[in-house]
C-alpha cells in the first residue's frame, strides 16, 4: 500500500511540475505574424524572447527581400534590434525567421545553411517555405494580428515603410564556425 501511495504522490509531482512550468520561468508563449509575399499570406511563430517581440515592435512593414547566398532572403529593417540576451549563434534550418545582428537585417531561409555567429532566431515559417525559392527579390509585407490588412492601407496612403537592400553585397557576410 506504501508503495501505491509513494507511486501516486511521484506522478502527481512530477504533473504538477509539467503543468506548471511556464509559472516557473520557462517560456511557454509564443507570437504569430504573418508575411504576404507576392499575395500569398504565409503564417510565422515567433519564439518569445527580446529580439523577437522588438521585432514585433516594428510591424507593420513592407520590405524587398533579395536573396542572398541562394539560400536566405534578406532586408534591412528600420532599425537595428535588442539582441541583449539571446543566443547569437544559430544554424539555420529551411522556414527560419532570423536576425543578423552584425548587418542588422532579417533573413529567411529557404535552404539549409551552415552555422551563423551573430544570427538570432526570432521564429519560424509555419508552411509556404517555397515561396521564397525564386530568384530575384520579392516583396514582402509583414503584420502582427490585429494589424492584418493595416500595412496595406498604409500603402495606399504611401505611408508604408519600403527598405531595400543595398546593390553592392561586396562586404559579403562572413559565416564563422567560431
Amino acid at each position: 500500500m506504501a508503495s501505491t501511495h509513494t507511486r501516486r504522490y511521484w506522478i502527481v509531482a512530477v504533473l504538477s511540475l509539467v503543468l506548471a512550468g511556464p509559472a516557473l520561468g520557462q517560456v511557454g508563449t509564443t507570437m504569430k505574424i504573418r508575411l504576404t509575399i507576392d499575395g500569398k499570406a504565409i503564417e510565422a511563430t515567433l519564439l518569445d524572447n527580446a529580439t523577437a517581440r522588438d521585432f514585433l515592435s516594428l510591424l507593420p512593414l513592407t520590405l524587398t527581400l533579395e536573396d542572398y547566398a541562394s539560400t536566405e532572403k534578406i532586408s534591412y529593417l528600420p532599425r537595428k534590434l535588442s539582441s541583449a540576451g539571446a543566443a547569437a549563434d544559430v544554424d539555420p534550418a529551411p522556414g527560419d525567421v532570423a536576425y543578423y545582428a552584425p548587418w542588422g537585417n532579417l533573413a529567411i531561409f529557404y535552404k539549409d545553411s551552415g552555422y551563423a555567429k551573430g544570427l538570432v532566431k526570432l521564429g519560424r515559417l509555419d508552411a509556404g517555405v517555397e515561396a521564397l525559392s525564386v530568384r530575384g527579390s520579392l516583396k514582402a509585407t509583414i503584420e502582427a494580428p490585429g494589424k492584418w490588412g493595416a500595412c496595406h492601407a498604409m500603402e495606399e496612403r504611401g505611408a508604408a515603410k519600403d527598405l531595400r537592400v543595398p546593390k553592392d553585397l561586396s562586404s559579403a557576410r562572413q559565416r564563422s564556425p567560431n
